[in-house]
């Protein structure tokens, strides 16, 4: 299996993550990074690159438009056997990406406190976060996907033992965590919206 050589990063739970990206980044990976994902990495000394930077293109829309990007996208989904998707990539100018370490906007906590309205709820509804999960774990075979911090010393421990790669039966099974954890996201989100209605 191939080295790891470029990750992106964006958590809401970033237990964890400073210690991964250093280690990251002593393997000679390249991390992308996003808001407050990347101040966190920067302030413990981890060198990022800002997705904005990366795709040329900047945040907007209060952020609700980060990661939807082909640069971003294509870097994940292309792969790396297929010739067509090679020469794609490479015309359009897009670099591929390894690993992703994803985890989403707490919904459930938001929608727990006390008064949160819905327009609260709708606002902490993950877009990119899911898009990109579903992305990654599509391509299993040439893409890493991580969703849960718990699952980073295993990664570290098996890309010491791999020269920086990742064996299949790994990828399979952290691909396999993204379709429950997206599943059980979305079933939050309907059961809350079930008994709700937006205000006339």
């Amino acid at each position: 299996m191939k080295p790891i050589t470029r990750a992106l990063i964006s958590v809401t739970d970033k237990s964890g993550i400073v210690e991964f990206g250093k280690f990251l980044a002593e393997h000679q990976v390249e991390i992308l990074s996003t808001g407050g994902t990347a101040k966190a990495l920067r302030e413990g000394g981890v060198k990022v690159i800002e997705v904005s930077d990366f795709t040329g293109f900047p945040e907007m829309l209060d952020g609700r438009v980060k990661t939807l990007h082909p640069k971003i996208h294509g870097g994940i989904l292309g792969r790396r056997d297929l010739a067509s998707h090679q020469e794609q990539m490479a015309r359009h100018g897009i670099k591929p990406i390894d690993l992703v370490v994803v985890n989403l906007y707490q919904f459930e906590q938001v929608v727990a406190k006390p008064g949160c309205s819905l327009e609260d709820a709708i606002e902490n509804i993950d877009i990119g976060g899911p898009a990109m999960l579903r992305s990654s774990a599509k391509n299993y075979q040439d893409v890493a996907v991580v969703t849960d911090p718990a699952d980073y010393p295993h990664i570290m421990h098996e890309m010491k033992l791999g020269k920086g790669a990742l064996n299949l039966a790994t990828r399979f099974a952290l691909a396999k965590k993204v379709f429950k954890l997206t599943h059980e996201y979305d079933g939050a989100i309907y059961r809350y919206l079930t008994d709700k209605a937006p205000a006339c």
